[in-house]
């Protein structure tokens, strides 16, 4: 995720991002160009074939694809937000369980607590791999062997650490080392672990509608092609510049609307989830580690 300051004009304006959409698009832009250049060579200089402006119909036809991207951004926008704030109830649910753990297991437990504090900070990292679609477990703290094997051959890493998490309490109990009031305040984050990863998945899981996708694809690229025909006659071969200007402002917000519709990935606007998971583990260490 770029941090930026929104109050820096300049930065902003001249950012290398702005390069980045621009190199994204340059095979399209480039062929917007070249089309445009040579409807107007053969149009107005070679056949000389006059015709009525037609850039009221555009500028109608506009007014519709700007409410179709406006509805597109916005839903793309959506899907991040939400991202971002089911990571926050992430962020909350462990400080508080860490929190909780740390005042109701003795001080002499000391193996128990440094499961809760390998395990917590793992379920951050595992939920992480787990929406990107990867195996890494580098990250994941799993002094146990017969765990780590549990856990490297699930299909699910994060549910089988959510188990584990909610065995080891549930044991705890069993032991008569946490009574059954302290184990019902401990579900409620336990639980929270497990919404999370499924609201994650439905956001990663549920993309929008081919069809809408498709569409919106489909009246960009045709509305681009059909701008020669209303600037041709008007503005010669300045329509070149005018079609490829209005092009990428428009496919700019389908590009960034795409990449932001699944925001745990590793692309520049993506949530930082690394930095995130970092920050629950140190947050974690602390809490349960100050005595």
């Amino acid at each position: 995720m770029i941090k930026y300051n929104p109050k820096s004009w300049a930065s902003l304006i001249f950012d290398v991002y702005s390069r980045y959409v621009f190199k994204s698009l340059l095979p399209l832009i480039l062929f917007m160009g070249v089309f445009s250049t040579a409807y107007v060579a053969i149009v107005v200089d070679l056949t000389q074939l006059h015709y009525e402006s037609t850039i009221q119909f555009h500028s109608i036809i506009g007014v519709m694809l700007g409410l179709f991207l406006v509805f597109r951004i916005n839903t793309a926008y959506d899907r991040w937000w939400e991202g971002r704030k089911l990571w926050g109830k992430l962020v909350n649910d462990t400080r508080y369980l860490a929190i909780k753990i740390n005042n109701i297991l003795p001080v002499d437990r000391t193996a128990d607590r440094e499961f809760f504090i390998d395990m917590i900070a793992n379920i951050a990292f595992a939920t992480k791999e787990h929406l990107r679609d990867s195996i890494l477990v580098s990250e994941l703290s799993l002094p146990d062997e017969t765990l780590r094997n549990n856990v490297i051959s699930s299909t699910h890493r994060p549910n089988k650490l959510a188990d584990a998490l909610f065995e080891r309490t549930n044991q705890l109990y069993k032991d008569q080392i946490i009574d059954g009031y302290q184990l019902y305040i401990l579900d409620k984050e336990l639980k929270g672990f497990v919404d999370m990863i499924g609201g994650c998945e439905r956001i990663k899981t549920t993309p929008i509608p081919f069809s809408f996708s498709m569409f919106i694809k489909k009246f960009l690229f045709i509305y681009s092609l059909t701008l020669p025909v209303s600037f041709a006659w008007q503005f010669g071969y300045w329509t070149t510049p005018i079609v490829i200007l209005t092009f990428y402002f428009l496919v700019s917000v389908e590009l960034i609307s795409e990449e932001i519709e699944d925001p745990f990935g590793e692309d520049i606007n993506d949530l930082p989830l690394d930095e995130i998971c970092f920050k629950i583990k140190k947050n974690v260490e602390e809490i349960m580690l100050k005595n």
